[in-house]
């Protein structure tokens, strides 16, 4: 294939969409970078990169593929070296009249066909395919850091760093010549891509099971199969960066990792566990700067946004928000600091770990090893003239009993418990100890939540659920009228899921004087419960049916994440 100079003009020409002179323009100015015809050509705006293949893959008689549907042979992937592929950015795809079919993005590079024959030891043909469709397949078929894997085979052999404190280091920073570093930087990268909240490597039997849990969903990612090999190593190695005895294999342990990806500071929480093939290792991503929630973003419906919005701006009481471990309850609670973060007021927080740094606000991370409990740091709180306290978690009976005497000596107390509903509230504080009468005199207001996922609003579908199913849910069959009911479908900007990102769906009780009587009464949750309901609260799926309603989720989403109250 030729690709001397003025035949890639004529190339470019016969494309249609350069006017008289931008070829000459964009020739020139490849001689004088680095980067490709392909890059250039949309870094400049002529056109969308998969546009412009298109029409180059008419004008070279080409074929354009969209690989997201393709599904290529084991042996075809074999047939080029792994650190061709990853070095050239290539992907093979059939085998053709005896040549390698491979997908490229840029055939205009003198010397890539030549490379690429010499790497396979065949001949060559290109078929063409966008740089993003490229990497996704790779990714997809060799597994994350496939290439670094393949380099430790080769060498049959690695080395784990010595221990050190990385602090907060960029990976862009770190020693890439280390095979395991590179490997472990990779897993942590792709899940920061992904926008995961969390990663887990699982040993099994004959493999290391790699998942991400994104939109809180798990969701396995692809590796290479000799990974296991490296087991050993690749989990040394988070050790190390976190600080971890690495000889200690018998025990559960807990460290911690800052980095900076992409300028963006992250603290991984890292927990390993024995078990009966190696051990399996979970790290909790969290981002601990950004944009902040306001209220108004919440998703809260008008009667609810006007009660918290009223207890958040109280002197004094307690403001809880329940749910599970991911209900997003610490994104609530800084909602609320933010909304009320003013130079007039002193916030002090007590967090286990400090998620959101938030400027003005003065952050205390707990540390139970030293005896910096939450207890400890509410205890001394008191003693710093604060407006307004955050409590992380009240886990004790302690904590709760500090808490409640603040809210009645005049402070703003924001918390969360970890209780399914906004009645279990008051149960589970009865069950630490509290008194019913502090606990009913205390609490102004309870939210609890779930995170459901959000449609993919490029390809989400009608659907008719049948009436049966609806009545039997409980879902409101009259309030359809007009309204569609959408199910979850997956395209390429959802990645498949049929999902993009997640939001709250709420339940907010305010506490009357009847509720506060119930509950010294040492009424049950479901009483509690019946009389917030009469005052006007929806509960967590009737909050849900409406944001279906709305388009915004599907009926089975709801049904994931709320109980179904017998």
């Amino acid at each position: 294939m030729a690709t001397s100079s003025t035949h890639i003009g004529q190339l470019l020409e016969r494309t249609g969409l350069f006017e008289t002179g931008q070829v000459e323009a964009l020739m020139e100015a490849a001689r004088q970078s680095d980067e490709s015809i392909t890059e250039l050509i949309t870094q400049q705006g002529f056109a969308r990169e998969d546009e412009f293949l298109k029409a180059l893959a008419d004008a070279m008689k080409l074929p354009f593929m969209d690989l997201s549907t393709e599904d290529i042979e084991q042996d075809i992937l074999e047939a080029l070296p792994t650190k061709a592929v990853f070095q050239y950015n290539v992907i093979p795809v059939a085998d053709l009249d005896n040549a390698l079919l491979v997908a490229c993005s840029n055939p205009l590079d003198a010397g890539l066909l030549d490379a690429l024959r010499i790497a396979s030891g065949r001949p060559v043909r290109f078929a063409l395919s966008t740089s993003t469709d490229i990497l996704k397949a790779v990714k997809a078929f060799y597994g994350v850091g496939a290439d670094t894997v393949d380099r430790m085979m080769a060498d049959d052999r690695f080395e784990v760093a010595d221990v050190q404190d990385l602090g907060k280091i960029d990976l862009n920073e770190l020693d890439q010549e280390a095979s395991i570093v590179k490997f472990v930087n990779q897993i942590i990268w792709e899940a920061c891509q992904q926008g995961a909240t969390d990663i887990h490597l699982e040993p099994m039997e004959d493999a290391l099971r790699i998942r991400y849990r994104v939109d809180g969903v798990l969701h396995q990612t692809p590796v290479p199969a000799q990974l296991n090999r490296f087991q050993a190593a690749i989990i040394s190695r988070i050790k190390v960066m976190a600080n971890m005895d690495i000889a200690e294999k018998r025990l559960p342990l807990d460290g911690r990792i800052g980095l900076r990806v992409q300028g963006e500071e992250i603290d991984i929480r890292v927990s390993t566990m024995p078990t009966a093939y190696g051990e399996s290792v979970s790290l909790r991503l969290l981002q601990r700067t950004g944009q902040f929630i306001g209220l108004n973003d919440l998703g809260l419906v008008e009667r609810d946004a006007h009660i918290v919005n009223h207890a958040i701006r109280r002197p004094n009481g307690i403001v809880l928000v329940t749910g599970p471990t991911g209900s997003g309850k610490s994104t609530s609670l800084y909602a609320f600091l933010h909304e009320i973060n003013t130079i007039d007021v002193r916030i002090m927080t007590a967090e286990d770990p400090i998620e959101y740094e938030m400027a003005g606000i003065n952050q205390v991370l707990v540390h139970q090893e030293i005896g910096l409990t939450f207890a400890r740091a509410l205890r001394h709180f008191l003693r710093q003239d604060p407006d307004i306290i955050m409590v992380g978690e009240i886990r004790d009976q302690e904590t709760a009993e500090i808490a409640i005497q603040a809210s009645l000596t005049g402070h703003l107390v924001f918390s969360t418990l970890h209780t399914n509903d906004a009645s279990g509230a008051f149960t589970r504080l009865l069950d630490m100890g509290v008194e019913p009468f502090l606990a009913a005199s205390a609490v102004e207001s309870v939210i609890a939540q779930r995170l459901v996922r959000r449609l993919c609003s490029h390809c989400r579908q009608a659907s008719s659920p049948e009436m049966a199913m609806l009545e039997e849910i409980g879902f409101p069959i009259p309030d359809l009228g007009p309204h569609t009911v959408y199910e979850h479908n997956g395209c390429e900007t959802c990645r498949k899921t049929g999902f993009h990102g997640r939001f709250g769906i709420f339940e907010v009780m305010q506490v009357s004087e009847a509720i506060r009587s119930l509950v010294i009464g040492r009424c049950s949750m479901g009483e509690i419960q019946q009389q917030a309901i009469t005052e006007g609260m929806k509960v967590l799926r009737d909050d849900g049916w409406r944001k279906v309603l709305a388009g915004q989720t599907t009926i089975d989403e709801v049904l994931r994440v709320t109980e179904e109250k017998e």
